[in-house]
């Protein structure tokens, strides 16, 4: 009896890879996207939920499942406003543990950041920090957060400005050592790649650094 999945952010960089990954592998009867928008030519394996991301709760009938894929995150020049930021890259991913833990879903993965810090002085580091410190706070017995670097790989949509300073990051790459190493690019292939192999491996609730992500991509 196969598994099901939910994924959160499927349409993005890294959810759009996890998707496919879950798509193709045999272990996973079912996997559910909750979205914001109609997603079009999804194979029958793949059930789709559309409705306000920010009010989550309204799912909670439909949120079962046995993992759940937490890829939702935004940008400052998407959502400038710093209050409706907060409530996407802290919010969802938070009502999305809370749902896991009210629904016994006892494998919960969330795309984090780099330098995430409740402490912090800048507004994304600490709404990173804050959001893991109260996803940790569910006592979900699986809990994976990732910190990956800048997320490389190739974007549907065109930002040029973001697609320039990537470029100039790969060529001044080499430069990262010692323990500069955990700012190298984070492909989203990879992070995908980890958070698959985590939610069926032994191991339990962990912070998953940039470089361990690159590790676990090989597996």
């Amino acid at each position: 009896m196969g598994k099901t999945a939910i994924i959160l952010g499927a349409t993005g960089l890294t959810g759009s890879h996890l998707l496919q990954k879950l798509i193709d592998d045999d272990r996973y009867k079912t996997v559910k996207l909750f979205s914001r928008k109609k997603i079009e030519g999804l194979p029958t394996k793949v059930k789709l939920f559309v409705g306000n991301m920010l009010e989550l709760e309204n799912f909670k009938k439909d949120f079962t499942g046995d993992e759940v894929f937490c890829c939702i995150g935004t940008t400052a020049k998407n959502t400038p406003n710093k209050e409706t930021y907060k409530k996407i890259d802290f919010g969802i991913p938070l009502a999305a543990a809370k749902l896991s833990k009210e629904n016994n879903i006892s494998t919960f993965s969330v795309v984090s950041a780099i330098g995430a810090n409740p402490k912090s002085s800048v507004f994304y580091s600490k709404t990173k920090g804050e959001m893991e410190q109260e996803v940790l706070q569910q006592n979900i017995l699986n809990t994976y957060i990732l910190q990956p670097s800048i997320i490389g790989g190739n974007r549907n949509e065109s930002r040029i400005g973001e697609k320039i300073g990537l470029v100039v990051f790969k060529i001044v790459q080499p430069l990262f050592l010692g323990k500069l190493k955990k700012y190298k690019i984070t492909e989203a292939e990879d992070i995908a790649q980890a958070m698959l192999y985590l939610a069926n491996s032994s191991s339990k609730s962990q912070i998953i650094t940039s470089e361990k992500i690159k590790e676990l991509a090989i597996n």
